[in-house]
């Protein structure tokens, strides 16, 4: 038997704006259009007979054998979904694949107090779910993805950084954080994690570690954030470490973590389509917000997504993803070979096992025990020689100077490595003469 937290915990968690959201009259209602003999005289949904789409077909690789390939076929049935307004949450298709998923890949099942809704992408759940928690002083690793900063400082979120290192975020530091605080000061609501392949670092949390996180949570009363776009793309050595999501099922309760997924590092970035998986409450609230702001996310291109991975099943998603994975593994090796090869003396690395970045340390700095600072050099000088990349300074939530530059190796051909780091080879002996 699960326990979940109940419904009124979360009354403190929404933001002022979230509670004063009404449903809309029309959308509240599309579900009893389903009822049977009923006669529908709600929306004004437009007539499916002056649409100019028949069918559409799609030729697709098998996951299990990408030499051959499928063709998929959405016809006048599917096309009644796919063309015409739908659910805000998601359409049935791709909600029940998610169910499945998450009960497949994390053991969490229907009725545990949680449930799915799609958004385009997920930095549209996560900006809703930070919208809906607003006001909010929350924790962030120290250094995480320089997108997300500014969508949560424009929520009026004040940030609070928290230590890390290649096993994910420091216990300790969050212990002292949360137990140092002072007390005329409400505690953070929430923390924002990327606990695979963490952007831009690479790391990857550990089991121990998360462990821990969920203890500090519930001692604390705060709720995580758990960003993980990178969770298929896992390329490490050590066996692929449980979810916050999987992990929430020790605790004496569940309810706090509040997971978003992606289909855009899988499948393809175009579709735009990502997910959250959390607390019924919040995730209503989310809904909400969708309502009133986009209606929905494109039936079209969920019914495209659901009709493949139905096809496929989650044995041929799973069988997918760790090719994909494979994929990105050689691209991190060859970048690891070129950096030793033209940044030998000048650079550090940790090497990353996940995702699609590459995050080191440039030797710069005029005196030992200095921190460098790549500002300048990343964003003008190595600009000039023909290479693009970031500066580690836009990953910090205080925009602190720093000698880290993060590098992605996901489009490029070995020889096109091989050359960027050459230059930056040269540009970096240029700047110390």
């Amino acid at each position: 038997m699960v326990n979940f937290l109940p419904k009124e915990y979360y009354d403190r968690f929404l933001s002022d704006v979230s509670k004063t959201r009404i449903p809309n009259p029309i959308r509240s209602l599309l579900p009893l259009e389903k009822t049977p003999g009923l006669i529908s005289m709600l929306a004004g949904k437009p007539n499916a007979s002056t649409f100019p789409f028949t069918s559409i077909q799609l030729t697709a690789r098998s996951p299990m054998d990408p030499t051959k390939e499928e063709v998929l076929t959405l016809g006048p049935k599917e096309l009644v979904t796919a063309l015409q307004y739908g659910p805000t949450a998601g359409t049935h298709n791709l909600l029940e694949w998610i169910w499945g998923l998450q009960e497949f890949s994390h053991g969490r099942k229907c009725g545990e107090g949680w449930r799915p809704s799609v958004g385009s992408g997920s930095q549209d759940v996560i900006y809703k779910a930070c919208g809906c928690v607003g006001g909010i002083t929350g924790i962030c690793v120290r250094i995480d993805l320089c997108g997300v900063i500014p969508m949560f400082k424009a929520h009026g979120c004040t940030l609070i950084e928290v230590k890390t290192d290649g096993n994910g975020i420091q216990s300790s530091s969050l212990r002292e954080i949360l137990e140092n605080w002072p007390a005329e000061k409400p505690k953070p609501k929430v923390l924002y994690s990327v606990p695979y392949g963490c952007n831009p670092s690479g790391a990857t949390a550990t089991i121990e570690r998360k462990r821990e996180t969920l203890e500090l949570a519930r001692k604390h009363d705060f709720l995580i954030f758990e960003d993980d776009p990178y969770y298929y793309l896992y390329f490490g050595t050590r066996p692929r470490p449980p979810s916050y999501f999987k992990l929430e099922l020790e605790q004496p309760e569940v309810g706090r973590v509040v997971r978003f997924d992606s289909l855009s590092k899988i499948l393809s970035s175009g579709l735009g389509i990502g997910f959250v998986s959390g607390p019924e409450p919040l995730v209503n609230a989310m809904d909400l917000h969708t309502a009133t702001a986009n209606l929905q996310v494109s039936t079209l291109t969920q019914e495209i997504a659901s009709t493949l991975l139905r096809s496929w099943g989650h044995d041929g998603f799973i069988a997918h993803t760790e090719r994909v994975s494979a994929f990105y593994r050689q691209k991190r090796d060859a970048f690891e070979r070129a950096l030793r090869t033209h940044l030998d003396g000048l650079a550090e690395l940790d090497t990353p096992e996940a995702a699609m970045f590459v995050w080191f340390k440039l030797l710069i700095a005029d005196k030992p025990g200095e921190e460098g600072d790549t500002l300048d050099l990343v964003r003008n000088k190595v600009f000039e020689n023909g290479v693009l990349a970031l500066p580690g300074m836009v990953f910090l939530p205080d925009m602190r100077k720093t000698a880290y530059v993060r590098a992605s190796f996901s489009l490029l051909a070995e020889e096109e490595v091989n050359e960027g780091l050459r230059r930056l080879r040269v540009t970096i002996l240029d700047a110390r003469k």
